[in-house]
């Protein structure tokens, strides 16, 4: 047992695949968790097809994709934004607009620029090219988002629970929102080699919702969906290892898994383990 999990840490793109994931997996339920608390889980996805014109062009430039990736995604955010404050168009609809036109621009300018940046890595994740500098970047991003969540925990849990009282009180709302956008997309920009864009939102909300089915405040949920992350990074990436099979879906799929294992069997609301699944003539006796 000892040599399964010892075996692969010989290899240097092992190791540095299991330090971005355990990275990734820290930081995307953390952030996730506020996504699924204000019903914004979709924007992650948004966002993560969103950079992809600003991948095209930084490439092209021969500048850091950080900046163009980074930019493209807060545009992104700011456009769904401004839509919403602009008209009648709700929420989904703007994002369902926005996705579909940054993805096309991105693909569009790839095809114009005739640049040589891998599809498939950027929507399916190359855990396993990560280099040092991908991970010292990452953890960098990391410490920033969870060094700024601990700061403003308390002003962030006001806002994300009543937005309006949040304002009333004199809140700055707009520019925690503004901060919102930045931290969502810098995650995403920190996973994306990990497990791609398509990919992403699942890492995103599938450990804080299985965290979410467990525990009931959300600093609880935030810490147990760190757990469940980095387990299934690190159990993603050694099947893949020991398999043959793509890391990043492996990575996800065992998210997915865990919050399964959660939604069937939680103590409060399994749904193989509530009581609400006995039947009608078991309660009354």
């Amino acid at each position: 047992m000892l040599n399964i999990l010892l075996d692969p840490l010989n290899y240097e793109f092992m190791r540095n695949a299991l330090g971005i994931g355990i990275l990734v997996g820290l930081l995307c339920p953390v952030v996730g968790s506020y996504l699924i608390v204000q019903r914004m889980a979709l924007l992650g996805d948004v966002i993560a097809h969103c950079v992809l014109p600003g991948l095209s062009i930084s490439f092209f430039l021969g500048i850091d994709i950080l900046i163009g990736a980074f930019t493209s995604g807060i545009l992104g955010a700011f456009l769904i934004a401004w839509i919403r404050s602009q008209s009648r168009i709700k929420v989904d609809s703007a994002m369902a607009l926005t996705f579909s036109s940054f993805f096309a621009l991105g693909i569009t300018l790839m095809s114009v620029l005739k640049n040589k940046l891998d599809l498939d890595s950027f929507l399916f994740g190359d855990i396993l090219g990560v280099t040092s500098t991908d991970i010292y970047r990452t953890l960098i991003i990391t410490v920033l988002i969870l060094l700024t969540i601990k700061l403003f925990y308390k002003e962030l849990l006001f806002y994300v629970f009543d937005r309006n009282g949040a304002q009333a009180i004199g809140l700055p709302i707009n520019t925690i929102y503004t901060g919102f956008m930045v931290v969502i997309t810098l995650t995403i920009i920190a996973s994306m080699q990990a497990v791609g864009v398509i990919l992403v939102i699942s890492l995103l909300v599938g450990p804080a919702l299985a965290a979410y089915l467990l525990v009931k405040e959300l600093h609880q949920m935030m810490i147990l969906g760190s757990a469940i992350g980095m387990i299934s990074s690190v159990t993603g990436v050694y099947i893949s290892y020991y398999y043959n099979l793509p890391s990043g879906p492996m990575i996800v799929l065992m998210s997915s898994s865990l919050f399964l294992m959660a939604l069937l069997f939680s103590p409060s609301q399994g749904l193989l383990t509530r009581r609400e699944i006995l039947p009608n003539w078991q309660h009354r006796q």
